[in-house]
């Protein structure tokens, strides 16, 4: 079928109507990368203070071997595992990656647990036969990310003391540079031996010495939520970071073809709307050379 004036006009319509879309997408994505990154960055500090916390608790204390000992006595238990993808699409292969790079990492474990955080990665997940526990809707904002931290911290701490799982890992894509992005993993408990003594040899920043109040174990404890609590909002908030930076260049992609297409389109309409004035001054010259000749 010949394309005609009006039919062109409606595609040209159309093209236009989803390129304002498109752009108004590239804005928010753009808009959301920079809250998830101001996030990200705010956080850095109150980790930092946790992190002179477990320094303090794990010096001069059997607290580093007697974890070391139970990570040896939870080695034949489930290995839980968090990934974070997203629920909605227009994210180029955000999802793909993040869960090949699950399934690799978690194949060799003995049956291990796995939450998905996003309806499209639970999906990947499922079609890669993984077992899963169950999913968590992806937060829409910053403030809904402690929301989501404490409905996995709840689920996970039941796991634990059911003995049903020996660990806790995540996995997400963690943002690069620019609309960059790469899959990534933390284990989160149970707490690496290396990374304790690192901690308890790293020197206070002030002269005044630290002193820790209450029971060690009690304090201890809370410090190990907290820090469990910040690792899991900060993946979160990078997964989140990542998923609108892809989705600003497949955006970004879609504005350019849009615009590609505007302009093929606009081309075309004006040569079929010349051709038919053409046609018409023909028809007029035609008829004026068909009258007869006083």
């Amino acid at each position: 079928m010949s394309n005609t004036t009006e039919s062109l006009r409606r595609k040209i319509d159309s093209a236009t109507d989803l390129q304002s879309v498109v752009r108004t997408m590239k804005a928010l994505a753009a808009s959301s990368i920079s809250q998830y990154e101001q996030a990200v960055r705010a956080l850095g500090e109150y980790a930092r203070s946790v992190e002179l916390g477990l320094s303090v608790c794990f010096r001069g204390s059997d607290a580093i071997r007697s974890m070391t000992a139970e990570a040896v006595n939870t080695k034949e238990r489930a290995l839980g595992a968090v990934v974070f993808g997203s629920d909605q699409g227009l994210v180029g292969q955000f999802n793909d990656v993040v869960a090949d790079y699950a399934r690799q990492t978690l194949t060799p474990q003995p049956q291990p647990l796995i939450w998905a955080v996003g309806e499209r990665v639970h999906a990947r997940l499922e079609d890669a036969d993984l077992p899963l526990a169950g999913d968590f809707t992806v937060p829409n904002s910053v403030r809904a990310i402690t929301q989501l931290v404490g409905q996995i911290l709840a689920e996970s701490e039941a796991r634990l003391s059911q003995g049903e799982i020996g660990g806790l890992c995540l996995f997400y894509n963690r943002p690069s540079s620019g609309a960059v992005y790469a899959p990534v993993s933390q284990r989160l408990l149970p707490l690496d031996a290396n990374w304790c003594r690192q901690l308890a040899e790293r020197p206070w920043p002030t002269g005044n010495l630290p002193e820790v109040f209450g029971t060690g174990t009690t304090t201890l404890q809370a410090l190990i939520r907290e820090y469990l609590f910040v690792s899991l909002f900060r993946a979160c908030a990078e997964s989140l970071a990542s998923e609108n930076a892809s989705r600003l260049a497949a955006m970004q992609r879609a504005d350019t073809n849009i615009g590609e297409l505007l302009e093929d389109l606009n081309m075309t309409f004006h040569r079929v709307r010349q051709g038919g004035i053409d046609e018409e001054l023909f028809d007029v010259i035609s008829g004026f050379e068909a009258l007869p000749k006083r």
